[in-house]
């Protein structure tokens, strides 16, 4: 599929059917985020895939917009394996993990599997409920499977600013 096609196809997906995500197609997803860009190529994402019956049930006991997806990737940063702008002292892990997250939806999306980035959710109870490393800290979540049969994009999906009001040339 062309990628800019791809891409206007993409929604937001909040409703979910209970189809299980093939092994195969969850890799792909994985490794394209693998493949995706980051500052000096540091590779800070920390990807955890969220898909036991116990471990969706922690995670949407605490995460309210899981939409019952039957996998969630939890995207974090390991702070201090990323590159640091020595101008600014901004640590570039979430810019990096939302790079990488933005891979893996946009594959899902070829595959035929839906996403929602998430990133409401109470962190600090999150990543102390999971177990995770002190130095990783969670960017978002992606909710990962078959849309529902009824799944639609948000009324709002295609509103779009014209390019004159978010491009400026200098």
């Amino acid at each position: 599929m062309d990628l800019t096609r791809l891409m206007a196809e993409r929604y937001s997906v909040r409703k979910y059917s209970e189809k299980p995500v093939e092994e195969a197609d969850l890799e792909a997803i994985l490794e394209a985020g693998r493949l995706a860009p980051t500052a000096k190529n540091l590779q800070p994402q920390r990807i955890y895939v969220i898909q036991s019956p116990e471990a969706l049930a922690k995670a949407r006991a605490l995460i309210p917009c899981a939409y019952n997806a039957p996998v969630l990737l939890l995207c974090c940063g390991a702070s201090e394996a990323c590159w640091v702008n020595p101008f600014t002292g901004h640590p570039s892990d979430e810019t990096d993990v939302t790079i990488v997250a933005t891979h893996m939806m946009l594959k899902a999306t070829e595959l035929g599997l839906g996403t929602c980035y998430v990133c409401w959710m109470d962190i600090p109870k999150v990543h102390h409920a999971f177990g995770l490393p002190t130095e990783e800290r969670i960017h978002c979540l992606l909710t990962l499977g078959h849309p529902a049969p009824d799944a639609q994009p948000s009324s709002l999906h295609s509103e779009r600013r014209p390019l004159a009001e978010t491009v400026a040339r200098l």
